[in-house]
């Protein structure tokens, strides 16, 4: 039984099917063949935090729900480590308080 053969007693998150540790090098080889086989651009796997931030935030996820969904205990944490995204959604607010001062639909 699978269960009897469980070797995670340190509660390790990157593990083999059986809770053994997989090496960081070969997670990383698995992680960059399962990118390139789904045609991801190439990105390393500790890029992947701050790029979901940075897109969330692009796409006008509100602050606060980032926030939240990196588990910083403050909002202004988050808009201070990711401010690079500000630009893009400044212009898209912009954009949209323009839309509803001349009544046009965006």
């Amino acid at each position: 039984m699978a269960a009897d053969a469980w070797e995670n007693e340190k509660s390790y998150v990157f593990t083999d099917e059986l809770g053994r540790v997989i090496h960081p090098q070969a997670f990383t080889d698995r992680f960059k063949r399962y990118a390139k086989r789904a045609k991801l651009p190439a990105i390393r796997f500790h890029e992947l935090r701050p790029s979901h931030a940075t897109l969330a935030l692009e796409a006008g996820v509100a602050p606060k729900v980032v926030s939240a969904r990196l588990g910083h205990a403050t909002t202004s944490f988050t808009m201070d480590v990711y401010a690079d995204a500000l630009p893009a959604v400044e212009e898209t607010a912009a954009a949209m308080v323009a839309a509803l001062v001349l009544g046009e639909e965006g």
